[in-house]
């Protein structure tokens, strides 16, 4: 699959056109998420665009506008439809811009196409950017059908600031955390003081095992420490009012997930923040991954 590096203010982006993919980010010689390789597979999303919903719909099941629809399910074990309908699709290079010492883009666009399960049209296009301030990803959707359609979208890079994510030193200034069963179906908003979960203050990670969604949010944005320095992503909390973080604990995948979301998991039943696109309407999500450092 083409893949497309950008270069721009000390970074290095490659883009893959499947799932529009964050497929490596690198600061000089250190890598700030988790790669894979140009071939594939791509491991548990790394990088990858979620639309037109992230995280969960539960059962595969859902009703909108009075009629029920069922989604494939891809994650058999537990029963679910996950990360949307685009990850693992072939988009579309419509601009590439690279420029070393100063900035450089790509922009992607693919088509949802109506199906059983999502009979909705939705034009996406991703533009992917980098610059001194870091890498800067924008989603933009719009409803190019005739019916109203529901959506939700989001990230998922896996951070990187070592080897070992117990090492991790975790900021994450969320005040609810969104407590699910053992198949990852929600359950009940909780205050995070109540839990294991509160990292508004900064913290090592440990043997805490997070696979949660997060909200009540004061501050878009994340940060990691580690061994090998710090990275953060960055959002406006307004757009994106959630955000789903995974430890990966069992997974054997180096680094954590960090995925701003516009809903949170199953909003196609709860109806959450979820976005309802009218034929012509436009949505768009910005989020920025940088290099930080304390000094």
């Amino acid at each position: 699959m083409p893949d497309h590096t950008i270069l721009g203010g000390g970074y290095l982006a490659t883009i893959s056109e499947r799932g529009g993919a964050l497929r490596v980010l690198r600061h000089g010689s250190r890598d700030l998420v988790t790669s894979w390789p140009p071939e594939g597979p791509i491991p548990y999303y790394s990088g990858t665009v979620l639309a037109p919903w992230p995280n969960r719909v539960i059962g595969g099941a859902y009703v909108f506008g009075g009629r029920r629809y069922n989604l494939p399910v891809n994650e058999p074990d537990r029963g679910h439809a996950l990360h949307g309908l685009v990850a693992d699709k072939v988009w579309q290079c419509a601009e590439v811009f690279s420029a070393e010492d100063d900035h450089g883009f790509v922009r992607l666009t693919h088509m949802i196409e109506p199906t059983p399960g999502y009979p909705f049209r939705i034009a996406l296009e991703v533009r992917h950017a980098v610059a001194a301030d870091g890498l800067t990803t924008t989603l933009t959707a719009q409803n190019v059908g005739s019916a109203p359609a529901p959506y939700g979208c989001g990230p998922h890079p896996w951070l990187l600031a070592g080897p070992d994510v117990r090492e991790y030193e975790l900021e994450l200034p969320a005040s609810r955390v969104l407590l699910s069963d053992e198949s990852l179906a929600p359950l009940a908003l909780e205050d995070v003081a109540a839990t294991p979960y509160d990292f508004r203050t900064s913290r090592v990670l440990g043997d805490t095992a997070i696979d949660n969604a997060f909200t009540a949010i004061g501050v878009g944005r994340v940060r990691v420490r580690g061994p090998e320095g710090g990275v953060e992503l960055a959002w406006d909390p307004a757009v994106m009012p959630w955000v789903q973080v995974c430890t990966g604990t069992y997974l054997d995948h180096r680094g954590l997930a960090v995925e701003p979301m516009t809903c949170p998991p199953d909003a196609f039943n709860s109806e959450a923040d979820l976005v309802v696109l009218n034929p012509g309407d436009k949505h768009e999500a910005t989020w920025t991954i940088a290099l930080f450092n304390e000094n």
